[in-house]
């Protein structure tokens, strides 16, 4: 009965004590904890981050030169020079000044004069291996989600059995045919890759795949330059004898024989504009593509004909394939009027889907012109040049100086980012994709009677769409950013600024020659770029995306 008491009278107490907001005192106690606690990150957020960022913005509309404003020339000062630094961008020699050759600036000379447009060019070319990497992750995280112990037991053992007598004949014919060395060392490293993913299973793979992810950006590099060495490179050795077959070949035939290939480069390069442009057609028959996003992703298409005009190696034979690519172009478009739309779709449905598969298939297509241009100057290449009873070219097919070649710098890097960024990140992100499809599909599109390609087109690549975009807008950012490190540690942005990026044009302004105001400037304008592409993402990035 006490107890019952006792606990009524508490009650009472509670209910009668005020119920309100905690004392300012209190709230202020526990405000000024909080933000103690705080107070280094936000002050390092301010001093490194904030201050910076603020002050390069006012720095990039000034003249300041470490090698004029210094301690030891008291008399120069920063001045505020309003928008110079961003015509000097676009236009290095201004429009109407005297050059070297005493003749008046033109408008295209100064243009062409900006080192900016020049090393932003650089930069794009780098970005045109985003597709080759994206497509590459695409392919690796297919081949790693499949199953490769054969169901384990009795056929893992025969999996095993198969992978070392494969090893071992290939490793026998590569001794047959007086392989080198290093073509025996780059062919036992693969068997033995075999061998123990056959053993290990998808994670030794894994594994493999991400390790370059993984290691130390300099040291990969370093590595590299070694490999790309032209006297003592792995990859130089193994292509050499490969030349040489080739350039016997060549010379064992008529000079037309071999320039054949260039048209057939040209066919199968129009034979793919001819299926994509009826792929894009379907698409927006079916309302799966809208009329913009159609015009976009054909312009796209059309980019590596417009560049086979220009282009001086295409040049001699570029008028055919201009005009086959014209008649194609108004083939299908005739087609597509007559066809007519069967479901109606808004003006950018499917943009983000359009144009990544036109970026795709494009740089697909500007590789089969490079490769019809070689095959047109192949013949020459393997008979040499002599003038005036000088040889200026040895006959034969030399493998190229890498890094040091103004035409050939550009193309390693490149390789060696592709290289780098197929196991990377986006390999995971794939993985977690085709984790996500739905099983269902698959099994529906088996009782269709789908062919593996068929599946992938139509269940796997739409159901990836999504990470796909977000790939390649995260590779674009990158893209833009990128390219410092390997131009530093591998060719210093050389030869005759064939490697330098916009990252690593900011740090030679900036860091060499001590221009601070022209540097920002070049930081923000390249900041500005970025944030374009970050607002393209936002904007269609999940909207237009199937």
């Amino acid at each position: 009965m006490a107890e019952t008491t006792s606990t009524a009278i508490d009650a009472r107490a509670e209910q009668a004590a005020p119920v309100g907001p905690p004392p300012k005192s209190s709230t202020r106690r526990e405000l000024a904890t909080g933000l103690s606690f705080l107070a280094p990150n936000i002050l390092g957020v301010l001093v490194f981050v904030i201050f910076p960022v603020v002050f390069s913005l006012g720095m990039a509309f000034t003249n300041w030169d470490l090698t004029q404003q210094n301690m030891f020339k008291p008399e120069a000062s920063v001045e505020f020079t309003g928008l110079d630094n961003l015509i000097e961008l676009t236009t290095e020699n201004r429009v109407g000044d005297v050059n070297a050759d005493g003749q008046t600036v033109g408008l295209w000379e100064a243009i062409s004069s900006s080192r900016f447009l020049r090393f932003f060019g650089n930069t794009l070319f780098f970005m045109m291996g985003i597709p080759l990497a994206v497509g590459g992750s695409l392919i690796a995280a297919i081949l790693l989600s499949q199953d490769t112990r054969a169901g384990g037991g009795r056929n893992h053992a025969w999996l095993i059995g198969g992978g070392v007598l494969l090893s071992s004949c290939v490793l026998l014919a590569a001794l047959g045919i007086g392989a080198s060395a290093m073509v025996l060392l780059v062919v036992g490293t693969g068997c033995g890759i075999l061998l123990m993913g056959l053993a290990g299973g998808l994670t030794f793979y894994r594994t493999v795949f991400y390790t370059p992810h993984f290691v130390t950006g300099v040291a990969t590099f370093v590595l590299w330059k070694n490999l790309y060495s032209k006297q003592t490179g792995p990859i130089n050795n193994t292509l050499q004898p490969i030349l040489d077959g080739v350039s016997g070949m060549v010379a064992a035939v008529p000079p037309g024989v071999a320039r054949s290939l260039h048209f057939l480069g040209y066919a199968l390069l129009l034979g793919l504009f001819w299926k994509l442009l009826a792929i894009l057609r379907r698409m927006h028959r079916d309302g799966d593509l809208g009329r913009i996003a159609t015009a976009l992703s054909v312009a796209l298409l059309c980019l590596p004909f417009l560049a086979a005009g220009l282009w001086y190696a295409t040049a001699p034979t570029a008028w055919i394939l201009l005009a086959a690519a014209g008649t194609i172009a108004i083939a299908q478009t005739a087609m597509a009027l007559r066809g007519g739309d069967r479901f109606p779709s808004t003006a950018m449905e499917g943009l983000g889907s359009g144009l990544v598969l036109s970026i795709f298939a494009m740089v697909g297509m500007f590789i089969l012109l490079g490769l019809s241009a070689v095959a047109w100057y192949l013949p020459g290449l393997v008979e040499g040049e002599v003038v005036d009873g000088v040889v200026v070219d040895a006959p034969g097919l030399e493998a190229p100086s890498w890094l040091n070649g103004y035409h050939y710098a550009k193309p390693a890097l490149m390789f060696m980012g592709i290289w780098g960024a197929i196991g990377s990140n986006n390999m995971l992100l794939y993985l977690a994709g085709l984790s996500n499809v739905p099983g269902e599909l698959y099994e529906a599109a088996d009782i269709d009677g789908a062919t593996p390609l068929s599946r992938f087109w139509n269940v796997t690549w739409p159901q990836l769409a999504p990470t796909t975009f977000f790939i390649f807008v995260m590779s674009t950012i990158g893209g833009l950013q990128g390219g410092f490190e390997a131009a530093r540690v591998m060719t210093q942005g050389g030869p005759a600024g064939s490697t330098t990026t916009l990252s690593y044009f900011i740090y030679q302004e900036g860091f060499e020659t001590g221009r601070l105001g022209f540097a920002s400037a070049v930081a923000w304008v390249l900041f500005l770029l970025i944030f374009a592409v970050t607002l393209f993402n936002w904007k269609f990035g999940n909207k237009y995306v199937d």
